[in-house]
């Protein structure tokens, strides 16, 4: 088959990018290594454009080398479950965060940890609003917000390695930039279930977070409160953090038995 005709999976191939559908479109639930001219077959690309596609998407971590050739990388999986899982999340999380800014009266967050970054997927204004950095769809670093050390604590120890890789800059005069001291407030957050934030990523402004875990206690995502330093404590809100995050939790799992039950 020439570039420019429609492969079995029906993409168009004469553009770069239908190139690169073809290829992800040409892999199967059981494959576990697909050599390069099986891929070829598949997908009817010239082996010389073929061999540079892929490349190029091993390079963005769209496809991973094995020992067969080439298999869909973890990252094309976490961004399928995104396209499901975050429509769920938010359908769930939204009213626990409604009923957290009323009990509050403050800002309040949902992330998700993406690298070493969270990128905030709902806000929802308090009726005193904080003036906060950040926006939906917007990313900081994990390690100076609430949210990021929630998620933090939870997830396993390699994460947190690349997140010290890569250094801790800091933002505010009270960033934490000592990988020992961050370290400690990790082991502590996972002790107590909740993670604060004071005046780490913006100055000004004070949080309480808890992580949203699944039933393996693999974090989901997180949800904060947010408030300025000059009238928020944020610890007195711990509880109706982490009561919150609970029943998103417990809401998600329960959907998800049912799923699986139908």
């Amino acid at each position: 088959m020439d570039a420019g005709e429609v492969d079995a999976g029906g993409v168009e191939t004469n553009s770069v990018l239908g190139k690169v559908a073809a290829v992800l479109y040409s892999f199967t639930a059981d494959d576990h290594g697909v050599s390069l001219a099986e891929l070829g077959r598949r997908t009817g690309i010239p082996k010389g454009s073929l061999h540079r596609i892929v490349g190029d998407m091993v390079g963005v971590r769209l496809l991973e080398r094995t020992g067969g050739g080439y298999r869909l990388s973890g990252q094309v999986f976490q961004l399928g479950m995104r396209a499901s899982v975050e429509r769920g999340l938010l359908e769930v999380a939204i009213p626990f965060m409604e009923d957290l800014r009323e009990r509050t009266h403050e800002l309040v967050h949902l992330g998700v940890a993406e690298g070493t970054e969270v990128v905030y997927v709902a806000k929802i204004g308090g009726h005193r609003q904080a003036v906060s950095p950040s926006r939906i769809g917007g990313r900081m670093p994990l390690y100076c917000t609430a949210i990021g050390k929630a998620l933090l604590a939870a997830s396993p120890p390699e994460l947190l390695e690349r997140v010290l890789a890569g250094g801790l800059t800091r933002r505010t005069p009270r960033t934490v930039t000592a990988p020992g001291l961050l370290r400690r407030q990790l082991e502590r957050v996972a002790e107590t279930g909740v993670a604060f934030e004071l005046e780490e990523s913006a100055v000004g402004i004070v949080c309480v977070a808890a992580p949203i875990l699944d039933p393996a206690d693999r974090p989901i995502a997180a949800v904060s409160v947010t408030g300025p330093v000059t009238r928020f404590k944020p610890e007195t809100h711990a509880t109706v953090v982490k009561a919150a995050a609970a029943g998103i939790a417990g809401t998600l799992a329960r959907r998800a038995a049912l799923v699986q039950g139908d």
